[in-house]
């Protein structure tokens, strides 16, 4: 029955927004059947109002009074009347009543803009206008002067806050006393059209340097935006970006609210619609990242650009020479072997590394061959013996002891280079101050996704998030594969722990026999005040479990990492989304 009114509602839509239809005709002529009916099931996840087109939430019922006034800034230019009189009806419309909004007109050359704005009769709206175009930070500032709330709120002049969003961000404030808070966010068309919900992570300091994820609903103390300084010109286009990254360095509390609060207008003109329309904010993205690295870590960290729009890449040096140990445990499999060894020793552009070899009561003839072949080709090789029953923490543990790199790699035998720098990222990551495990992008021998970082909860216990996936950038309805960004925890097919990280927290948990101790001390890791990283630039073939019978698994490490879980039982993983599918490793809104 659920799927029939759906199935109505989104029909009834198409019939009431002639935009929705043609849309969808486009898509079916370039994707196919197949592509048409996963994106028509992706939509049905949302209950559709026939009535507003938008994606139906139920907020608690209103009117609420409360103690905080918010903010909300609105720069105008040449807007509209429609888009912004849309705008600031969804602030009228807010079930929380303890609100102004302070408008800064930007010399408007569009007469029809300043008449609409002129003509507000209003108590909480209040509009200044500007004599000479500033551009948009000063507006913005210029709107802040307005502000006597005590938390500031971002809202462009074209886009739509939903009822309840300022009681969200109200509730959240006297539960946390943030600093900083920020919520979910989708795209509107023109027709009023919700699409592509953006459902984020709670902060993660490593996505953000790669890219500005935090987007809208934005709000922070007034305190915090006057101490930081307030927006400035020079970085135009990604000014968010900019404040966000300064405000981030003073602020105690980042809090964030996974419900969609607030709808991006898609015109031709916006980013929303056409992310190279704005090609200076790309530019300015950069230079506020780098602004931010060479103000906290002054031995040189570097951003760059990548191929995908508005991502960036950081790199951060080793300061003393470093040294890796790759610590491989293996049994027999002596082609596995040959073919990781060679493709680390033919591809990896590390300069100081060793390879440890734990070999694990292997019997077949070729193997010691192998290992006869290897310490002689390489000197950087060596084997170690490991003649007890199998256990993958106690075999690493091994290696820990018998390593004199300062940077451990822990690394399956079933696997193959890409990236020649994936043994640098990997080191510079695990060495910087405040990391915990850091692990890469590993893709099955098709080229799909097997391991973009580990999401707790997930099937109940925890799996690799994107697995099976294309290795390709995008933003809907979670964060993309092919950003930098932090996690509760990488695989142990191949992570870097730095020795000082380990010295820290410890060894691995040798109660686990064969799975769940990667898992556990990344957890412990994050106990411990640490953050881990993916970095989706280390990459590696990962021929999955061709060592050793994935299904090979003993009881008590399930009985431990039960334990383990116990509070990611409900899907409370802080970086993933709890509106995103539990069951599911393909990141889709969950129904119901």
């Amino acid at each position: 029955m659920a799927k029939m009114r759906k199935f109505f509602a989104m029909a009834w839509l198409c019939i009431r927004r002639p935009g929705t239809l043609f849309k969808g005709i486009k898509y079916l002529k370039n994707n196919g059947i197949k592509g048409f009916l996963s994106n028509m099931k992706s939509r049905a996840a949302f209950e559709v109002s026939p009535e507003s087109g938008q994606w139906e939430v139920k907020p608690e019922k209103g009117p609420f009074h409360g103690d905080i006034l918010f903010s909300i800034l609105m720069p105008v230019y040449n807007v509209e009347e429609k888009w912004i009189r849309k705008a600031i009806d969804s602030v009228k419309a807010q079930t929380y009543l303890e609100w102004e909004l302070c408008i800064a007109d930007d010399c408007s050359t569009k007469e029809e803009t300043r008449e609409f704005l002129r003509n507000i009769k209003d108590e909480q709206i209040h509009v200044t206008f500007l004599e000479k175009n500033g551009g948009i930070s000063r507006a913005t500032n210029e709107a802040a002067g307005l502000a006597k709330g005590d938390y500031i709120l971002l809202m462009d002049n074209d886009d739509v806050l939903a009822p309840h969003a300022l009681y969200e961000f109200y509730k959240e404030i006297k539960k946390s006393d943030a600093d900083i808070i920020y919520s979910d966010q989708d795209i509107i068309d023109q027709y009023d059209c919700h699409r592509e919900p953006l459902h984020k992570p709670d902060f993660s300091m490593d996505l953000l340097l790669g890219q500005m994820y935090i987007g809208h609903l934005l709000g922070f103390k007034r305190s915090l935006f006057e101490a930081s300084g307030g927006f400035r010109s020079e970085f135009n286009g990604s000014q968010d970006y900019d404040l966000m990254l300064r405000m981030s360095r003073r602020a105690e509390k980042i809090a964030h609210i996974p419900k969609i609060l607030y709808s991006w207008r898609d015109l031709p003109s916006s980013t929303a619609a056409n992310p190279e329309s704005k090609p200076y904010a790309q530019t300015a993205g950069l230079r506020a990242v780098q602004e931010y690295l060479d103000s906290v870590y002054p031995e040189g960290a570097s951003a760059s650009e990548t191929e995908a729009l508005f991502v960036y890449d950081v790199r951060y040096p080793v300061m003393k020479p470093a040294k890796v140990s790759v610590i491989m445990p293996t049994k027999d499999h002596a082609d596995l072997l040959r073919a990781v060894i060679k493709s680390i020793e033919e591809k990896t552009d590390y300069p100081d590394y060793e390879i440890l070899i734990l070999d694990n009561n292997s019997k077949e003839q070729e193997t010691f061959r192998c290992f006869k072949e290897l310490q002689e080709a390489y000197s950087n090789v060596k084997v170690i013996d490991a003649p007890f029953k199998f256990n993958w923490s106690k075999l690493n543990n091994l290696g820990i002891t018998k390593a004199s790199g300062d940077v451990f790699i822990f690394m399956n035998n079933d696997m193959e280079v890409i990236s020649p720098e994936w043994m640098q990222r990997l080191a510079e990551k695990a060495l910087r101050k405040g990391t915990g495990v850091v692990g890469g992008l590993l893709l099955y021998e098709d080229g799909t996704i097997q391991h973009a970082g580990v999401v707790t909860g997930i099937g109940g216990w925890a799996d690799h998030i994107f697995k099976g996936m294309k290795p390709v950038h995008y933003g809907s309805p979670f964060i993309s594969p092919m950003v930098t960004r932090n996690v509760t925890a990488v695989t142990g097919a191949c992570m870097a722990i730095s020795r000082e990280t380990i010295e820290r927290i410890g060894n691995f948990d040798e109660e686990f026999i064969v799975c769940g101790s990667d898992i556990e001390i990344c957890i412990r890791a994050i106990n411990r005040g640490l953050v881990n990283v993916y970095d989706p630039y280390v990459k590696l073939y990962h021929y999955e479990s061709k060592s050793r019978d994935a299904r090979d698994i003993p009881e008590v490490d399930f009985q431990l990492s039960y334990q383990m879980y116990k509070n990611y039982h409900n899907h409370t993983d802080p970086y993933y989304n709890i509106n995103l599918d539990p069951e599911s490793c393909i990141p889709r809104r969950r129904n119901g």
